[in-house]
């Protein structure tokens, strides 16, 4: 680590961690799910059923010969009752499989373990399970399992800081599945030839460190990094910094700095999956907000209409004005809950009017402090203003695409300011309008 700067800096929210120590309990099997052929990035699946099929648990329903592509699969078993166009809770307009589930939840023939025994079985397995990042930004995991570069690759370092306020369920996946993750880690290393595993946990869950250190304790490859309560310590290259002392500069893979990061319950998916055949079609995910009765910790069938997912917590105490699929500080607002779940998705939030009200802007005093928080040393004010004169140079200058868009600097503005929203947009003028030149 830098003498200089030991930690990147970061802000103390309000945890609101409601459902901490909540079991990951299932719901009921829905009467029909909703699946989209875009959740992860890359190129959309496309649809292998048709109306009218009878498709069972783990079948593949969705896929594409694309590199950038990993399948999708039934989450229960039924009958293909549409495909259709829908808006997706990723904002655009998806092609959607709906399932009438039979509720028998009868498992495909295919769903058996794979026989993996080295690299290339391994990676064909991950593709197979259907497998993305499930932490962030749903990347398919066997292109990140395979980089350019595998000879300077030598550390996995296992996501479960959690940092978002609310989110507790990864925190509770570590406490019941510390075993399999800890197996997980160590079945990637071995086919990746990785030398060295971190799994980096925030200090608020001394439970979950305490599981790992027994586990660890005869595995001198193998690491628990207490990560101090900060956010976002979850993000990829604050936590890269924070395990390794590495910078991953913006435009730059985890690879290129010698380290593979996944999510602690992406790690558990590709562990059971090696056991058991079953490809990823479960979600776990927290449900919580000041408008939900009994927020809970669920697993969930992907494809299911947040709506029955609401009802199965109780329903809502008063009205919500506002619907998160995310954390309250990165996730993303839906008009309704008619949205379904998809694979990246970790969280339901819900609050009324008066919780998620955002009171107007008001001018900038240059107080700095906007500055003092950025985990990425920007200046977000000046980003702001030289997007507003929409001046590329400037932009570049201030290294406008750094920005990892963790909402540091809207959450301490005085003024109220979209900050992190501003520089949204100024990235992408940057990548847009910079690629014309």
């Amino acid at each position: 680590m830098s003498s200089v700067q030991k930690h990147l800096k970061g802000i103390h929210v309000d945890h609101c961690k409601n459902t901490a120590g909540m079991p990951i309990v299932p719901i009921p099997v829905p009467e029909k799910v909703y699946i989209p052929m875009s959740q992860h990035i890359g190129a959309p699946c496309q649809p292998t059923v048709a109306v009218g099929d009878h498709v069972k648990v783990g079948q593949v329903i969705g896929d594409n010969e694309a590199p950038m592509c990993a399948p999708i699969h039934a989450s229960v078993s039924g009958d293909v009752a549409a495909i259709e166009k829908r808006m997706t809770a990723m904002g655009r307009v998806d092609t959607v499989i709906v399932i009438a589930s039979d509720g028998k939840q009868e498992p495909a023939e295919t769903v058996v373990p794979p026989v993996v025994t080295n690299k290339e079985e391994f990676l064909k397995a991950v593709r197979a399970s259907g497998m993305v990042g499930l932490g962030g930004a749903a990347f398919p995991t066997h292109i990140k399992y395979n980089p350019r570069n595998p000879e300077s690759v030598d550390t996995l370092v296992v996501n479960g800081a959690e940092c978002e306020p609310y989110i507790t369920v990864d925190h509770q996946t570590m406490v019941e599945s510390a075993q399999e993750i800890m197996d997980g880690m160590k079945h990637i290393m071995h086919f990746l030839n990785l030398k060295k595993g971190i799994i980096g946990i925030e200090t608020n869950k001394p439970d979950a460190i305490a599981k790992f250190k027994e586990l660890f304790a005869g595995s001198p490859e193998l690491e628990v990094n207490e990560l101090q309560q900060q956010y976002p310590q979850g993000a990829e290259r604050v936590l890269i910094y924070e395990s390794t002392g590495k910078h991953l500069i913006a435009g730059k893979l985890p690879a290129d700095v010698g380290v593979i990061i996944s999510n602690v319950s992406t790690v558990l998916k590709i562990e059971q999956f090696l056991k058991t055949g079953m490809p990823l079609i479960s979600k776990s995910l927290t449900v919580d907000g000041n408008v939900i009765k009994d927020p809970k910790n669920i697993e969930v069938p992907i494809g299911t209409p947040i709506s029955d997912i609401v009802e199965f917590c109780g329903g809502y105490t008063g009205e919500p004005k506002k619907i998160l699929m995310g954390g309250p500080m990165m996730g993303k607002a839906l008009p309704n809950d008619d949205a379904a779940i998809i694979k990246g998705n970790n969280a339901i939030l819900a609050f009324d009017g008066a919780f998620a009200q955002i009171n107007p802007e008001t001018a900038c005093i240059n107080c700095g402090r906007c500055v003092r928080a950025c985990p990425m040393n920007l200046m977000p004010t000046a980003i702001h203003k030289a997007y507003e004169h929409k001046d590329l140079e400037a932009l570049k200058k201030y290294h406008a695409t750094s920005c990892m868009e963790c909402g540091c600097c809207t959450y301490v503005c005085p003024a109220r300011k979209q900050l992190s929203f501003i520089n949204k947009l100024a990235k992408t003028f940057v990548m847009t309008e910079g690629g014309k030149k």
